[in-house]
């Protein structure tokens, strides 16, 4: 698909230095919108409004749907009032919410300036609710269908009202605005014509409100296989729709947000290409200065057994592999609790029973490391046995200790009503750093320096 949309993009760009229009809009006319938005986004400023302008007003609105806000408001900047008030009447009114949200001010008075009344009113209402609740990424373009209709009069219905609605795939029966329950197409289409909506009905419908959590809401939508998801209010009366598409993008963002979370980068809105070198600093640069200053207790448990490394050279040697298991051991503990924790699968309460399942673990996976590391230092290293001992030993216990805080910081961090996220990786290893270079040196001053003069190290 890649290489499509750059041949595309060459073939669009030769056509346009010939000034072959036509060819031009030919060829927009059968491509998916998301692509002709990729395609666009290769191009130069001056060409953009001269290609958007070629595209039927219909297929023009779907693009500028796709095309990021960088992207739109450069386009927004060259519409004319006309240009712009027909764009806006082809959009949906959930579409037209976001990017208002995503405009400057100046740009936004414009926008609603060129807006109907009805989707200037329903615009204000949808950006009323909460940011990443149900109602700020819902749809009200539904269709809606009275209990008493019979199928007949129901796809009448959908025939008239149905090209102005986001999908009609799934119907909603209503009655005094109150959700009775929902019918597909499909359902209506194959049965009887005098059958009524209410006996066709499905009453044990899934809905959400609101003000649910948008990362609930996606969730649910891979829980049941949904194409769409009534929205109601505490009254249980139907204000929207939530559309799958909605979904993904929320799925997507959310794993976005988590990745960029757990690699120690504070999130951000625009994708990589557009971010200047200057805000990728800054989403680094307080994480960066965070791990470093907290690194600070692993360089004072150097510091305070600097004098037992200097009777004991060798034991310098095997700091690295150690620091790194620990670290290694964290993150994989800390990764799985915070994906099920993202996904539902565990709560808070059942922080036993993972600790009890992760030390099990811990104690598997450390005596097949020290197991290893035993065989490897007698055989190829050569080091005397104390302290083969001494390091293996450390190894179990840091796995231990690893695995314990990788599982239980992300449970408790949820618990305070942070996001898990921030105890991933980075932050578990600088723990577990200083952690297990202090149980290695404890160790180490009760099995190896007693003997270091005998030893001769």
């Amino acid at each position: 698909m890649a290489a499509l949309s750059m041949d595309l993009s060459q073939t669009i760009e030769t056509l346009l230095e010939r000034k072959q229009y036509n060819s031009i809009r030919d060829i927009l006319v059968t491509v998916n919108a998301a692509d002709i938005a990729v395609i666009f986004d290769e191009q130069p400023a001056d060409k953009l409004m001269r290609l958007f302008r070629l595209l039927p007003k219909d297929i023009a609105a779907d693009v500028f749907v796709e095309m990021d806000a960088e992207l739109q408001q450069q386009l927004i900047n060259g519409f004319s009032d006309k240009e712009l008030s027909e764009i806006l009447a082809e959009m949906y009114d959930d579409d037209a919410a976001d990017l208002v949200e995503e405009m400057p001010a100046n740009v936004v008075n414009r926008i609603l300036k060129q807006a109907d009344p009805d989707m200037r009113r329903t615009i204000n209402d949808l950006l009323k609710y909460p940011e990443d609740s149900a109602g700020s990424i819902m749809t009200t373009e539904f269709v809606d269908l009275r209990p008493n209709m019979t199928a007949a009069e129901a796809l009448r219905h959908i025939r008239s009202t149905g090209v102005d609605k986001e999908t009609i795939n799934n119907c909603y029966v209503i009655e005094k605005r109150k959700l009775l329950g929902t019918v597909s197409l499909r359902e209506i289409v194959l049965a009887d014509d005098d059958t009524v909506m209410k006996d066709l009905m499905n009453e044990n419908f899934v809905a959400v409100e609101t003000r649910d959590d948008v990362e609930a809401v996606a969730d649910m939508f891979a829980k049941y296989d949904l194409l769409s998801m009534p929205v109601v209010d505490s009254d249980m009366r139907l204000v929207g729709i939530v559309t799958v598409d909605d979904a993904i993008d929320v799925i997507r963002e959310e794993a976005t947000e988590d990745i960029e979370k757990m690699a120690a980068i504070t999130p951000s809105d625009k994708p990589y290409p557009r971010l200047s070198v200057f805000e990728i600093y800054k989403n680094r640069i307080p994480w960066l200065l965070l791990l470093m200053i907290s690194a600070t207790f692993t360089q004072l448990i150097i510091s305070g057994f600097e004098g037992a490394l200097a009777q004991c050279v060798i034991l310098t040697a095997f700091i690295p592999m150690i620091m790194d298991t620990g670290g290694n051991s964290g993150s994989q503990a800390s990764v799985t609790i915070i994906r099920s924790l993202s996904l539902g699968e565990i709560e808070f309460k059942d922080i036993f029973r993972i600790i009890f399942k992760e030390l099990r673990v811990a104690l598997l996976c450390g005596a097949s490391l020290s197991l290893v590391s035993f065989g490897k230092l007698m055989l190829i290293d050569r080091v005397p046995f104390v302290v083969a001992l001494t390091v293996c030993g450390t190894l179990l216990a840091t796995v231990i200790v690893a695995k314990f805080f990788g599982c239980t910081l992300p449970l408790l961090v949820k618990k305070i009503g942070l996001d898990p996220a921030v105890m991933a990786s980075p932050m578990i290893t600088t723990i577990v750093d200083a952690l297990s270079l202090l149980v290695y040196f404890l160790i180490a001053s009760t099995l190896v320096l007693p003997r270091v003069a005998g030893l001769g190290l």
